[in-house]
């Protein structure tokens, strides 16, 4: 958990606008006409039609996408009964999670009251502001009644987060630690530690998953909950057993689980000791669970441990389930949340923590290859999968249970909104991985003994999209792939250095002498290059023993490109080559050309690259919209730079008429199709967005796209490396795994 001072908390509530949240406005508001449609008299209008037809209120106003987020305070985290406005602080975060884990609006609402007819009334007289309604921090008993009332007497979607997020949570979590630990769910023996709102509502859920009532034992500050007990309440009576047990230490004896929503250092390591084998600790009190840690794992080796910590395996976080659960029920208009949406959070949970993890989460988390297994049994919070796996499989619950107003009938489609709304939306990434799978090739990762490459390996032969093939040393790569778990001892393995593959070493150099022998190139000198993995691998694609190569990850651009063009070689009818980046933005795709190669390209080679360029961009399928871009405006300046961008603008004009293209023009008007038509109505580009900007220099092209990716936070996809007579490209130094499998997917595409 990392470490803060009181003084650092505040500061960063106070800050310079005091709190967490603001309400900012979706349309615009700038002109006198805009004022007029957002309030009066144009606001009339969607006033009228909502009084006519009630549904439009999610067709004119933000209610679809606003939760309550309401609370008395009387059970804040760890503080118990603090009052209304105390909690607020916790409110506000809570709204905060909401907007940056699933793009749900939040009004934070503290109502200051503790009687529930009261509590009930008020939020019963607020509800149509909002589409759903997520309590908070309420204690138990109140709590239930009052969630019970709310949904009975409500058709929006209602759930008090801190019963249900914990029971969706820790159940993904029980079912798969279950399952590593070789048990089944109709016998395991649990033990709940806690009677309030968090520990019925995660008893319940256990059970409606298939926990057997009678093998359950819940304990509370006085001891076990026995039918001989004459100060439980209903619900706690709910949970009594007749077993001659009252304590908690006889309780967990031969117990396979252990459930702890309760207090610090409660579960002794003796008590540890005395569980079932292969046994289950959940202890999910906050700040500090019921025992240590690390004093509980060198207690039993056999256990699987989670706590509500983010220093430690397992993290029970409810933020994995309300931001997504809500997503989906908000989508769908559903009329509430019911067990099958409960149930399919927790198989979606579940589930996803069996399937790779991206490289980001693990880059985020300080992981090299996080795996399911006893440290990893649940996602962790910030994998971006979740909205897309979680909010699809709750809305389809809703749906099947009869709960939907608005049924989702294309789901690729509700996937890519989904993704949108994060500022991720890939469909060209995912027309192009589609695109591979349909004809998957053979691609070399030159560098087999990188970590990242053997991870993107991974992830391309589990996904379909390529047929990858490693060069490095076998027996380094073997332990590798051994020490972090990797499922591909089924990818070939070529040590192009060793004895083995003499023969194809001098077969190679061979054929490199007989392309350059006019060239300066001796046989000896030939064969020498073979012991450089990037000619050996160039060679395994002009031969056909391959259809792709991919190297660079660990060495400079020039290593890659240079045994590229003496083997391959170049495009004949232009020349030249050229580097590109695609750049995701929230604005659509973006090509950059030329970034990597050229340091100062003249006209003939500027027009090259925007024929490479073009030809590149068309396999994306999208139709290109170029612009020549310099510090001048057509023609402004006629010195420097802007002259060749100026003459290159003219040839293509001269020579490739039906090509969208125009320049010299200045950065800011190439993006700004408003900004240009009003200033240079004659420019080519008309209003058309432009989609590919061609850089005169390479300083200009390498500096903006990596102004775009650290700054303006668009993804970077490259550099592809155009002009090469095959698919040849090169991995930018130190990528991430998921840029390596981009690559690999362009690779792909190239060379089909």
């Amino acid at each position: 958990m990392a470490k803060f001072t009181k003084e650092d908390a505040l500061r960063y509530h106070e800050g310079n606008r005091p709190g967490k949240i603001e309400v900012i406005p979706t349309k615009p508001h700038s002109t006198q006409l805009d004022l007029s449609l957002a309030y009066s008299p144009g606001v009339a209008e969607p006033c009228l039609r909502i009084k006519e037809n009630p549904k439009d209120v999610y067709k004119y106003t933000a209610k679809g996408n606003l939760v309550a987020v309401i609370s008395n305070g009387t059970a804040v985290l760890g503080l118990g009964d603090i009052g209304a406005e105390a909690g607020k602080p916790v409110m506000e975060g809570k709204g905060l999670l909401f907007k940056i884990f699933a793009d749900i609006d939040v009004f934070d609402i503290e109502v200051d009251t503790k009687n529930v007819d009261e509590f009930v009334k008020i939020v019963k007289g607020i509800a149509p502001t909002f589409g759903g309604i997520n309590l908070e921090d309420i204690k138990a008993p109140e709590c239930f009644e009052i969630e019970d009332r709310l949904k009975t007497e409500l058709n929006i979607p209602i759930m008090h987060d801190d019963q249900h997020g914990t029971a969706i949570i820790s159940s993904a979590g029980m079912l798969n630690a279950i399952e590593i630990q070789k048990k089944k769910i109709k016998n395991i023996k649990l033990v709940v530690n806690g009677a309030g709102a968090s520990a019925v509502a995660c008893t319940r859920l256990y059970i409606s998953l298939g926990v057997q009532k009678e093998n359950i034992v819940m304990v509370d500050s006085k001891g076990v909950l026995h039918n001989s007990r004459t100060d439980l309440s209903a619900i706690k009576r709910e949970f009594a057993t007749t077993r001659n047990i009252h304590t908690l230490e006889e309780a967990i004896k031969g117990a396979d689980m252990f459930l702890g929503l309760s207090v610090a250092n409660i579960l002794t390591p003796d008590m540890v000791k005395s569980m079932a084998d292969r046994p289950i600790v959940f202890a999910l009190a906050n700040p500090n669970p019921e025992i240590d840690y690390e004093l509980a794992m060198k207690v039993r080796k056999d256990l699987i441990m989670a706590t509500g910590r983010s220093d430690h395996p397992n993290q029970v976080n409810n933020v994995l389930g309300f931001p997504f659960i809500f997503r989906g029920a908000l989508d769908v208009k559903a009329t509430g949340i019911n067990e099958e949406m409960k149930i399919a959070a927790v198989k979606a949970l579940a589930d996803l923590a069996k399937e790779d993890v991206p490289d980001m989460v693990n880059t985020a988390y300080k992981e090299m290859n996080l795996n399911f297994g006893t440290d990893y049994i649940i996602p962790k919070p910030l994998d971006p999968r979740l909205l897309t796996v979680v909010a699809p499989a709750v809305a389809k619950a809703a749906m099947e249970s009869g709960i939907a107003h608005a049924p989702i009938t294309d789901w690729e489609a509700y996937e890519m909104e989904l993704e949108q709304r994060m500022g991720r939306n890939n469909k060209l990434l995912r027309a192009l991985t589609n695109k591979a799978r349909r004809n998957p090739k053979r691609v070399i990762l030159a560098e087999g003994e990188n970590f990242k490459v053997l991870k993107a390996a991974q992830t391309v032969l589990n996904e379909g999209i390529a047929q990858p093939i490693l060069l490095g040393d076998k027996k380094k790569i073997k332990k590798l792939i051994l020490d972090n778990d990797l499922d591909i001892e089924d990818i070939p393995i070529i040590d192009w250095n060793s004895r083995k593959e003499q023969s194809r070493r001098e077969r190679f150099a061979h054929v490199l002498f007989e392309k350059r022998n006019r060239k300066g190139l001796t046989y000896s000198e030939a064969l020498e290059y073979m012991t450089n993995r990037n000619y050996f691998g160039a060679m395994m694609v002009e031969t056909g023993e391959a259809d792709a190569l991919l190297s660079g990850s660990t060495s400079k651009y020039a290593d890659t490109i240079k045994p590229a063009i003496h083997t391959v070689g170049i495009k004949p009818d232009i020349n030249h080559i050229a580097g590109m980046y695609l750049l995701m933005t929230k604005q659509g795709p973006l090509f950059f050309s030329d970034t990597t190669v050229n340091p100062r390209p003249d006209a003939k080679t500027i027009v090259d690259t925007t024929l490479l360029t073009a030809e590149a961009v068309r396999k994306f399928n999208i139709e290109p919209v170029i612009a020549l871009v310099s510090y001048s405006n057509f023609g402004s300046i006629r010195t420097g730079s802007p002259v060749r961008v100026q003459q290159a603008t003219a040839i293509l004009h001269r020579e490739h008429p039906d090509l969208i293209v125009d320049g010299d023009i200045q950065m800011n008007f190439a993006l700004n199709s408003e900004l240009r038509s009003q200033k240079f109505p004659f420019s080519k580009l008309g209003e058309k967005r432009v989609n590919t900007i061609i850089f005169p220099n390479l300083s200009s092209g390498n500096i903006s796209y990596k102004m775009m990716q650290e700054l303006g936070g668009a993804e970077a996809i490259g550099p592809i490396l155009l002009g090469m007579n095959k698919s040849i490209h090169v991995i930018a130094l130190e990528s991430s795994v998921r840029e390596i499998v981009n690559m690999v997917t362009i690779a792909v595409v190239d060379a089909q």
